[in-house]
């Protein structure tokens, strides 16, 4: 469960089918610091919520049942006319409420109306919680595109480092000198792609923090990706280093040049 923070409150998010769910309950305590259901029920009673919950409902929910709504939505404003969310989910078989129960538990609403609750809380919460989103949403997309980033460099790493180990590496070389060729192959394709080795960018960036590689952008992380297959292939085919560096460099500068020209986006590391 996610939360994010308006004016000092926390406010819990759960995911429920892709989508956000928002605390109702938690947005209740910008209203009062007591029980938080009869403010919620004060909401849900008002014409144009109810109007509101049944548009909604239509437009997301095909198993709504608008001829339960029905039954009741005249009373809506009468002093006696009462509705819970679980009474509305009941009785019209909604998806937009839950109901949740146990430890972090309380009254959860799709985003949207999640929004109209705070709106009708006051404005100034409703666009605190609007920022907050937005904020929650760039450091999630932000982390997404991070784990995609390194998970590209890995796409074919097995392939690569099995070509090593299978055509480079002589069984009675110790682990010592095992690691030695796997370091000078990897450093390889820095030259290749970056133009010099993982010692060279340490030295000129002694303030950073990790490797050449966590400071790539992610069409340079694809094309990494691209130049461990195709250095696996010449591996087998017997090629010496010096020429396989050639080789790659030539390949690094081609898909560098074809994602320049169709203006393919580049994002940038998350550590700079």
């Amino acid at each position: 469960m996610k939360n994010i923070v308006v004016k000092d409150k926390i406010i819990n998010i759960t995911g429920i089918n892709d989508d956000d769910y928002v605390s109702l309950t938690d947005i209740a305590r910008f209203k009062t610091d007591g029980e938080t259901n009869p403010v919620i029920a004060n909401w849900m009673r008002k014409v144009d919520t109810l109007e509101f919950l049944k548009l909604w409902e239509q437009i997301n929910n095909t198993n709504f049942k608008p001829t339960d709504f029905e039954g009741f939505k005249s009373k809506p404003g009468e002093n006696a006319f009462t509705i819970s969310p679980k009474k509305w989910i009941e009785l019209t078989n909604a998806i937009g409420i839950r109901v949740k129960s146990g430890k972090n538990g309380g009254t959860f609403a799709h985003r949207d109306i999640a929004l109209e609750f705070a709106s009708w809380i006051s404005a100034e919460v409703k666009l605190y919680i609007i920022k907050e989103f937005q904020r929650l949403k760039v450091e999630e997309s932000e982390q997404l595109e991070w784990q995609g980033k390194r998970l590209l460099t890995k796409i074919n790493y097995l392939i690569h480092t099995d070509a090593i180990k299978t055509y480079l590496i002589p069984i009675e070389l110790t682990d010592a000198q095992k690691s030695f060729i796997y370091a000078s192959e990897a450093d390889m394709l820095n030259v290749a792609l970056f133009g010099m080795r993982a010692k060279e960018w340490k030295d000129n960036n002694p303030d950073k923090k990790g490797n050449i590689r966590d400071y790539a952008s992610t069409i340079e992380l694809a094309i990494l990706s691209n130049l461990e297959y195709h250095n696996s292939l010449l591996i087998k085919d017997g090629i010496v280093q010096k020429e396989r560096l050639i080789v790659l460099n030539k390949e690094a500068n081609r898909e560098k040049e074809l994602f320049n020209k169709n203006n393919v986006k580049v994002i940038e590391s998350k550590n700079e």
